[in-house]
């Protein structure tokens, strides 16, 4: 490319951020009565709404103290079956990590004090 088409290019990547910011904006006004907040995505946001929708729904049902497995198995099923399977979730109140996860697949949030973290990463066929 030359020096032109670089420029473009860049200014492209630049204005496609803002209106991203722009959204995310938006949304989070939406996601403000579920207590929601992104801390980290790369997910198309309906994916986010149903990752919220469902953790919220959980946390309502586990009246008095969290069941963060289940709410992990919870948001897993949910994801494997709607969107294929190697969906993985963390839940908690602390934990440390550092994944690699497909395209459009990572969601870091957190709703009321709970942490959750869910990816999804790429399933190979074995070889024999």
């Amino acid at each position: 490319m030359d020096g032109a088409a670089l420029e473009l290019e860049r200014r492209s990547r630049f204005l496609n951020s803002l209106i991203e910011k722009k959204k995310a904006k938006e949304h989070q006004e939406q996601y403000d009565h579920l207590n929601v907040r992104v801390r980290a995505s790369d997910m198309p946001i309906p994916m986010q709404i149903r990752a919220f929708k469902c953790a919220r729904d959980q946390l309502d049902s586990m009246p008095g103290k969290l069941d963060s497995k289940r709410l992990a198995l919870a948001l897993k099923k949910e994801f494997d079956s709607a969107y294929g399977p190697a969906w993985h979730c963390i839940v908690g109140t602390s934990f440390g990590s550092y994944v690699t996860h497909s395209i459009g697949g990572f969601l870091y949030f957190s709703i009321d004090k709970v942490y959750i973290l869910l990816f999804k990463t790429a399933v190979e066929p074995l070889d024999h």
